[in-house]
């Protein structure tokens, strides 16, 4: 299996927002899910959009987000080779439509979907991103209908998933789905690789200080042999969450002081703090002033 390390970062800021503009969107024709067993039946599912936790039981399926809507019947075919037991439970870790565009059809085939109360309310109202302004349009046939507070344990027989809340971190919603048995995490946005840092949602509540307070929870959990699945990009080991910890909390730190020091956003910017973890990291300019722009945001909520 391939581990991605922060010198693997490459150029772009993505946003995952519950819809992608029309000059990006992708040719869902031609998306391949492919699946890596991850060992005691799970899987990661990747395709376009959020990764994929599939969890196989003696008689249904946990799964962890659902990606692109016109997906649905190609993660269905990856799943079908893996089992044919139905998928009983479908966990969002929070609202954005390259992570919930599935739920609406999973739900109609009796799967129960499940996530933080704020996903709902999200889905339901729509939302607004801080940073561009754009809005995110309601889709409440996409809304989960089984909400849960703080931790809830899902089962089918012979599995379980531990589901627990991070509050204020990537978004208001946010989830992390934990398969002791497997030794498998599924941490969502909160940690986000491969060509971008993580989106701090902060037009919804999310923090840069709740992502860092997410991953230190995240390394408690974990231990040498966790593989972690994170919302984007691939499959982590503890180390690398590690490094992708020091990463945050080193910007964190940086951007905090020029707060301190009665910085505007823009001198924030023009300061440019964290130059040098730009190069570390292989991302752009551009990636780099947004990234300061959601955490100088974020730290004056």
């Amino acid at each position: 299996m391939k581990h991605m390390t922060l010198a693997a970062f490459t150029t772009a800021l993505l946003f995952t927002t519950a819809s992608v503009r029309a000059a990006e969107a992708p040719d869902f024709s031609k998306v391949v899910i492919e699946a890596t067993d991850l060992g005691h039946k799970t899987y990661m599912l990747v395709g376009n959009g959020g990764n994929i936790t599939v969890a196989v039981g003696d008689d249904g399926i946990i799964m962890v987000d659902s990606q692109f809507a016109p997906l649905h019947d190609k993660i269905k075919a990856a799943i079908a080779k893996i089992s044919p037991q139905p998928v009983k439970y479908l966990v969002n870790t929070h609202y954005h439509g390259d992570h919930t565009g599935g739920n609406e059809a999973f739900a109609k085939e009796g799967t129960t979907v499940v996530a933080d109360p704020n996903v709902a309310k999200r889905l339901n109202e729509g939302a607004t991103n801080a940073l561009t302004g754009n809005k995110t349009p309601p889709a409440p046939a996409n809304a989960p209908k089984q909400t849960y507070k703080d931790k809830t344990t899902l089962t089918v027989k012979g599995r379980s998933a531990q589901v627990m809340h991070e509050p204020n971190a990537h978004t208001d919603g946010d989830s992390a789905v934990y398969f002791a048995d497997a030794n498998v995490l599924a941490t969502g946005d909160i940690v986000s690789i491969g060509g971008r840092y993580p989106n701090i949602d902060v037009g919804v509540g999310g923090n840069i200080k709740g992502i860092i307070a997410a991953v230190d929870d995240y390394l408690k959990i974990s231990n040498a042999e966790t593989k972690i699945v994170p919302g984007h990009g691939a499959l982590m080991t503890k180390a690398q969450l590690t490094e992708y910890r020091y990463l945050l909390e080193t910007a964190r730190l940086r951007v905090e002081k020029l707060v301190k020091e009665g910085k505007s956003e823009d001198e924030a910017v023009a300061a440019k703090p964290i130059q040098d973890l730009e190069a570390k990291a292989g991302a752009n300019e551009m990636a780099t002033t947004n990234f300061v722009r959601l955490i100088y945001k974020s730290l004056k909520v």
